[in-house]
C-alpha cells in the first residue's frame, strides 16, 4: 500500500492502479484516465497512451482497454471502456454483457512479454477483488503471473476439479476457496461471472462479497483449460476479498529453471 504523495507526484503516478492506492486516491481515477485519456486519445489521434491498447471496435460501451499498473514489471489492467463500478455491478450480469474476462485473457500475452520469458498456461492468472477488497470504483481484473506456491496447490489438486463448484481441498494462506473446472484454451464461451452468479447459492445477490481468480491450466490428455476460484469476503477474519494476493507482481515462476 503507498502512503500518500504530494499532488504533483500523484498525478504523474495516476495513470496506473498502484497510484490510486494512496490513501488520499479517488476512487474514480481509472475511470478517468480510461474516459479523459485513453479512450478520448485514442478517438482523437489512433494513440491509446497512457493505455497499452484500446479496443472499441463494437462500440465504447461494449469496449475495454489495457492498462499497465505501477506495481510490478508484469501487472496489467484490463478495463471497461462502459462505466462497470465493480463485480457486484449488475451490468457484469446483463443477458448481453461483454465477457471482460475473456478479453482479459486475450491479452494475457503481455505478462509473459514483460517478463521475458515464455511462461505455461499454469503460470498465468487473472483476477477482480470483492468490492471491500479494491481502491477503484471502476471494474478492472488483474492480469499477472501466478504465485508459485498457488500453482503448486492447483497442480496438486487438478484431478479433484469438476464442472461444479468444490470446496479447494487445500487453504492457501488460511483461505477457503471454491474452485470449478472450465476446459479450452479460451474463456469465450465461459464468463467467470456468470458461472458465479448462477452456481453458488446466493451469489447473484451478493456479487460484491465475492473475488473470483481464474489460473490456466492444462489438465490430464494434455487438454488446456483453467481453474476457477471463488473466495468470499470474511471480515471476521481479516478477509477483504482480495483475490490478487494470490498472484505475484514479482513473476517470480519466470525466473524458475
Amino acid at each position: 500500500m503507498f502512503t500518500a504523495r504530494p499532488l504533483r507526484t500523484l498525478l504523474i503516478a495516476a495513470v496506473v492502479l498502484g497510484a490510486a492506492q494512496t490513501a488520499c486516491a479517488d476512487r474514480l481515477t481509472l475511470w478517468n484516465i480510461v474516459h479523459d485519456r485513453c479512450v478520448a486519445g485514442f478517438t482523437a489521434t489512433g494513440n491509446p497512451a497512457p493505455c497499452q491498447a484500446v479496443r472499441i471496435a463494437d462500440g465504447v460501451e461494449r469496449g475495454d482497454v489495457v492498462l499497465k499498473d505501477l506495481v510490478g514489471a508484469t501487472q496489467f489492467l484490463l478495463i471497461p471502456t462502459a462505466r462497470v463500478t465493480g463485480i457486484e455491478d449488475p451490468a457484469a450480469l446483463a443477458p448481453d454483457a461483454p465477457n471482460y474476462f475473456a478479453a482479459a485473457w486475450r491479452a494475457i500475452g503481455l505478462v509473459a512479454q514483460n517478463a521475458h520469458a515464455t511462461l505455461p498456461r499454469d503460470a498465468l492468472s487473472l483476477a477482480i477483488n470483492a468490492s471491500m477488497g479494491r481502491t477503484q470504483d471502476q471494474l478492472h481484473i488483474h492480469l499477472d503471473c501466478v504465485r508459485t506456491d498457488v500453482r503448486d496447490t492447483l497442480r496438486r489438486a487438478a484431478g479433484s476439479f469438476g464442472k461444479a463448484w468444490t470446496p479447494l481441498p487445500e487453504a492457501i494462506d488460511g483461505r477457503r476457496f471454491q474452485a470449478m473446472r472450465i476446459d479450452g484454451e479460451s474463456l469465450e464461451a465461459a464468463n467467470p461471472f456468470r458461472l458465479l452468479a448462477d452456481g453458488v447459492p446466493g451469489a447473484a445477490a451478493a456479487m460484491g462479497q465475492h473475488t473470483l481468480v481464474v489460473v490456466g491450466m492444462t489438465f490430464a490428455g494434455p487438454a488446456p483449460g483453467f481453474v476457477l476460484l471463488d473466495g468470499q469476503t470474511d471480515l471476521l477474519r481479516g478477509d477483504r476479498g482480495n483475490g490478487e494476493d494470490l498472484q505475484d507482481h514479482d513473476c517470480a515462476v519466470a525466473r524458475e529453471k
